[in-house]
């Protein structure tokens, strides 16, 4: 009896100690709580991603690749990093916006895909310090790729959306590719 006691009584305080620290946290706890009231925004955004793939500046690096990527078709099993440069325009000289960061795995065998989880995060303009979050396949030579937005901070703290992306030029010789992303995404934004 005093050992089913003894169980009772921890196995309550770990079902509160939860909560305890969820009051612990003031500010976000309000935040969250009152998500009703705040207002729902849209928002489209329309920028551009350098893609250095190779040269003394790369932004594209490979950490991994599978015993079958060098025999692929469509390199299956290669892992890269990237952290691209994200500009308002096509241009590498146009307003430098923030980074684009994560992910990206040669994820199919039979067409050139890959599975994507990016960070968006931007360093100057409305959004600056703000992140949005993309996941998801990404058929390469497809056109108008589509990607779920899943988050974001800042700004953007519970974003959801969608991105449209294109190749918008690739140069064989430099190894070097512009992307162009238009996204569609709804966050919230509270009443100050």
């Amino acid at each position: 009896m005093e050992n089913l006691v003894l169980t009772l009584v921890l196995f309550s305080l770990a079902l509160a100690m939860p909560w305890a620290n969820a009051t612990d946290q003031g500010s976000e706890n309000a935040w969250f709580r009152s998500l009703c009231q705040g207002k729902e925004k849209i928002a489209q955004l329309r920028f551009y991603i350098q893609d250095a793939l190779s040269g003394p500046n790369a932004t594209v690096w490979e950490v991994a690749r599978s015993n079958i990527t060098s025999t692929s078709p469509t390199s299956f099993g290669q892992v890269r990093v990237i952290d691209d440069l994200i500009t308002a325009g096509p241009d590498p000289n146009s307003m430098k916006l923030g980074r684009a960061q994560g992910l990206i795995t040669m994820a199919d065998l039979q067409v050139p895909a890959i599975a994507m989880n990016i960070n968006f995060y931007f360093s100057a303009g409305k959004y600056n310090g703000s992140t949005l979050c993309i996941l998801g396949r990404n058929q390469i030579l497809s056109p108008n790729r589509e990607l779920p937005v899943v988050g974001g901070t800042g700004a953007f703290r519970m974003a959801r959306g969608y991105s449209i992306s294109n190749t918008y030029s690739y140069d064989i010789v430099a190894n070097y590719g512009v992307l162009e992303y238009v996204v569609y995404v709804t966050y919230i934004e509270l009443e100050e």
